[in-house]
């Protein structure tokens, strides 16, 4: 897919009844190498899992490289590059709070090595990599209703109506 030395992260999140058991789901592409990963949250929101998505598939590069990082997800994409640095300059404060402020500096910490370029993609829309996050975060996604579900003593069926 790719052939410079840039790498290539989609990624996705996926939350079920926002707040709700949710979904984060990565692929990074190096040259001809391609990774996939994917995970969850019992009680988590959409805007969450897209943070973590970005975040874990940064954390899994084990050097400083060139990244453009692939999401369709504006909240992170206009988070990372315009307001992120003005929280960051305020000690990660807002006026009425920085909601999910956690993962917001955890980010920053994952940007920080690499030299990071983003791109919004349209969510469903037939972009094949963003489609094959999405399912990767439905999956995480699935993954935490049914440990939910087996907490609860129902099927995953029952805990997904």
């Amino acid at each position: 897919m790719n052939t410079n030395n840039t790498v290539f992260l989609y990624t996705d999140g996926s939350c079920s009844k926002n707040p709700g058991p949710g979904g984060w789901g990565y692929a990074l592409f190096y040259n001809t190498s391609q990774k996939d990963d994917y995970g969850h949250a019992l009680e988590t929101t959409n805007n969450r899992m897209e943070l973590q998505a970005v975040i874990e598939g940064l954390n899994a590069l084990t050097r400083p490289m060139p990244v453009r990082v692939f999401t369709d997800s504006k909240y992170v994409m206009d988070g990372a590059t315009q307001w992120m640095h003005g929280w960051k300059a305020k000690n990660w404060q807002k006026k009425g709070g920085l909601k999910n402020a956690d993962l917001w500096q955890k980010l920053d910490k994952a940007l920080a090595p690499h030299t990071v370029e983003w791109e919004w993609v349209k969510g469903h829309s037939g972009d094949t990599w963003n489609e094959h996050v999405d399912k990767l975060a439905v999956k995480g996604t699935q993954k935490a209703q049914a440990i939910l579900a087996k907490q609860n003593g129902k099927s995953r069926a029952e805990a997904e109506s």
